[in-house]
């Protein structure tokens, strides 16, 4: 039998030392950098705040992740949005919460 647990945490692996400075040079030639620059500042900022308080860098690694994932995706979902996507058959989900009570 092994001491080591049968199901292990998510790791979040370390970006390049230079992935935040990057990361933001692409936030700023995108088209939506009105937006993404200043709310990836307040999240970093944020991340960073945490990380001194808890002497753990994995917020500031899930921030970059996430926005490294947002510029990664942005050219599917114009594409997507782009071709008239039909949303008619969504549901209201105001409707489906009255429907419950």
């Amino acid at each position: 039998m092994s001491a080591q647990p049968d199901h292990a945490p998510a790791t979040v692996h370390a970006p390049a030392p230079g992935a935040p400075a990057e990361l933001l040079a692409q936030l700023r030639a995108d088209k939506r950098a009105d937006s993404w620059v200043p709310a990836f500042e307040r999240e970093y900022a944020a991340a960073l705040e945490e990380s001194l308080r808890t002497f753990s860098l994995t917020s500031l690694y899930e921030v970059v992740q996430d926005w490294q994932g947002r510029i990664a995706h942005a050219p599917a979902v114009d594409a997507f949005i782009a071709s008239g996507y039909d949303d008619s058959d969504a549901i209201d989900l105001t409707e489906l919460r009255r429907r419950r009570r």
